[in-house]
């Protein structure tokens, strides 16, 4: 489905690699989780999947195939082609992405205007069913709507049934949940594993918190610095951890008894009246 083949890319303005020779594959109707912090390039690895690389600010060599097509170095055409119908993007900011002078239902429609021939009733049709499969009640008025009067939780829906709408063979989520409370975020990674069982699309899932990875990938990968670090199954990893780095990122995850010991260990503060 997916093979990344010793992916380097430099930025012109940058002194290091943001992607040091990653090699990673990802098979058919899998999740695959890719965690990081920030600056470890994850996310550069996640546009050259989608073949947004900006080419003249950066130099690049590998492979990225995905069915069988070389995105890294293919042309405009193939691109055109490819993105939207066999690979779906989600970020993880909807109202930087969605167009606030579009309806929501028109950016739903979009990949379906540029990749088919279908009538604007099949089209609507179509639509409003990826609205529903994300879960969204009232579909007909979300469709209606404007970015700006949906609330956080409901834009990044409404952005992943843009994705999704034409059942792609490969959708690409970076960091889609960060932004949201942790009930909306298990609400969208619920929905998330629901859209993968039920229709097969295969996902590559950024984050760079491996709790929110754990709970939908079957397998992750662990990237530090531009290098793929420890890769494996995700239980295996999560419990078990071999890679120092990997180790540090568990060792972030706020747990109640660690809230705890920092709340009992934090100083009492007075005012300037007591």
């Amino acid at each position: 489905m997916l093979e990344i083949r010793d992916l380097h890319v430099k930025f012109n303005n940058r002194d290091r690699e943001a992607v040091s020779g990653v090699s990673l594959t990802l098979k058919d109707g899998e999740i695959l989780g890719l965690v990081g912090e920030s600056g470890s390039g994850k996310s550069v690895t996640a546009m050259s999947v989608a073949g947004l690389l900006p080419r003249k600010k950066c130099t690049f060599s590998g492979e990225v195939l995905v069915d069988g097509n070389d995105m890294l170095h293919a042309d405009r055409a193939l691109l055109r082609k490819v993105q939207g119908r066999r690979i779906g993007v989600v970020f993880q900011e909807p109202m930087s992405s969605m167009d606030p002078l579009m309806k929501v239902g028109e950016q739903v429609e979009e990949v379906l205007l540029l990749h088919t021939r279908l009538s604007p009733e099949r089209r609507r049709e179509l639509a409003l069913t990826a609205l529903r499969e994300v879960e969204l009640s009232n579909p007909e008025e979300v469709y209606d709507k404007y970015p700006h009067e949906l609330s956080g939780g409901m834009q990044q829906r409404a952005m992943i049934a843009a994705a999704a709408v034409i059942k792609p063979s490969l959708l690409i989520l970076d960091e889609p949940t960060t932004a949201l409370d942790v009930t909306i975020q298990a609400q969208i990674l619920k929905m998330l594993a629901r859209l993968n069982r039920e229709f097969g699309i295969s996902m590559l899932f950024i984050s760079h918190n491996l709790n929110v990875v754990r709970k939908l990938c079957k397998r992750v990968a662990v990237m530090q610095k531009g290098v793929i670090v420890e890769e494996g199954i995700t239980e295996d990893i999560f419990f078990h951890p071999q890679h120092p780095y990997t180790q540090h990122l568990i060792e972030c995850i706020p747990t109640r008894s660690k809230v705890v010991a920092r709340t009992e260990r934090a100083p009492e503060i007075r005012g300037d009246n007591d």
